[in-house]
C-alpha cells in the first residue's frame, strides 16, 4: 500500500510539473527539458563511466557539457535569441567539433585503461539523448510559434502506449516479444499498447486538433514502433551492467531516463515526419 501511494505521488507530481513547464510558455518549456535533458544524461554517464575518483566526475561532468549543448544552442535558435541565425549554426557547428575533441585530450591525462571506450560514451550520450531532445526543439517552434500542444499529444500517445502494453501484457500476455532482452514483454502487451496509442490519436485530435487525425495516427504508429524499440535499448543498456533502474529520482517509478526511454528514441522519427509534413510533404 506503501508502494503504490508512493508511486501516485510521485506521478500526481511529475504530472503537474510536466504540465506547468509545456504550457507556461516558450521559457519554461526550454528549461524544462533542459533539466531533463541533463539529469538523463547523467544517469545515462552514472551507468556507463567509472565513478570511483574525482578525475571520473570531471570526465563526466565534460560528457554532461557535451550532451547538453545541442538542446542549449536549439533553444537559443528557437527562442529567437540571436540576431544573425545563419552566422550562429555555423558558429555553433564549428565550436561543437573542438569541444567534442577535448574529450580526447582530456583522456591523455586521466591514464584510464579505457580511453577510447570513455570517449565512445561520452559522444554516445551526445547521440543517444542529446540531439534527440535537441530535436524536441524543432516540434515546439515553427516560425516563432509555439506549440505546446504538439509535444504533450507526442507524450500522451507514448503514455498511452506504455499503459497500454504493461496492463494488456500483464493480464494477458503469453507470447514473449524479445525474451534475451525483456523476458517479461509480450507481442500481446505490444498490441495492447498500440492500440491504446491510436486510441490516443484520436482523442487529443478530439482535444487539440493542432494537426490532422491522419497526422496523429501515422505519430501513433511512429510511437508504437520507435517507443518499444526504446524501450528495449534501454533495457539493453540496464542489462548490459545488470541493474534494474536507471536511477533512483522518481521514488517507486525509478530513474528520469527509465520514463523517457521511449520518448528519446521516437523524437527523431517524429521530428522528420513533422517536419515532412510542415514542408508540404503531404
Amino acid at each position: 500500500m506503501k508502494g503504490l501511494l508512493e508511486r501516485g505521488i510521485t506521478a500526481f507530481v511529475f504530472g503537474a510539473v510536466m504540465l506547468g513547464g509545456i504550457y507556461g510558455g516558450p521559457y519554461t518549456f526550454a528549461l524544462l527539458f533542459a533539466l531533463i535533458t541533463g539529469l538523463c544524461l547523467w544517469e545515462f554517464f552514472e551507468i556507463v563511466l567509472s565513478k570511483n575518483r574525482s578525475i571520473d566526475l570531471i570526465r563526466r561532468l565534460l560528457g554532461l557539457g557535451l550532451g547538453i549543448t545541442p538542446f542549449v544552442l536549439a533553444a537559443v535558435l528557437q527562442l529567437e535569441l540571436v540576431i544573425n541565425k545563419d552566422a550562429f549554426i555555423a558558429i555553433a557547428t564549428l565550436l561543437l567539433f573542438p569541444f567534442i575533441f577535448s574529450a580526447f585530450i582530456y583522456e591523455l591525462y586521466t591514464k584510464s585503461e579505457q580511453p577510447f571506450v570513455n570517449v565512445a560514451y561520452i559522444v554516445l550520450g551526445l547521440a543517444y539523448i542529446g540531439v534527440p531532445f535537441a530535436l524536441l526543439e524543432f516540434i515546439a517552434f515553427e516560425d516563432g510559434f509555439f506549440h505546446p500542444n504538439t509535444v504533450f499529444g507526442l507524450l500522451v500517445l507514448t503514455w498511452f502506449n506504455d499503459t497500454g502494453a504493461y496492463v494488456v501484457g500483464s493480464k494477458f500476455g503469453k507470447t514473449p516479444l524479445f525474451p534475451r532482452i525483456s523476458p517479461k514483454k509480450t507481442w500481446e502487451g505490444a498490441a495492447g499498447g498500440a492500440a491504446s496509442a491510436f486510441i490516443g490519436a484520436f482523442l487529443v485530435f478530439t482535444l487539440f486538433g493542432e494537426l490532422r487525425l491522419t497526422d496523429w495516427i501515422v505519430l501513433g504508429a511512429i510511437v508504437t514502433v520507435f517507443g518499444n524499440l526504446g524501450d528495449l535499448v534501454e533495457s539493453m543498456l540496464k542489462r548490459s551492467v545488470n541493474i534494474k533502474d536507471s536511477g533512483n529520482l522518481l521514488p517507486g517509478h525509478g530513474g528520469l531516463l527509465d520514463r523517457f526511454d521511449a520518448f528519446i528514441f521516437l523524437l527523431p522519427f517524429a521530428t522528420a515526419y513533422l517536419l515532412w509534413v510542415r514542408l508540404g510533404g503531404v
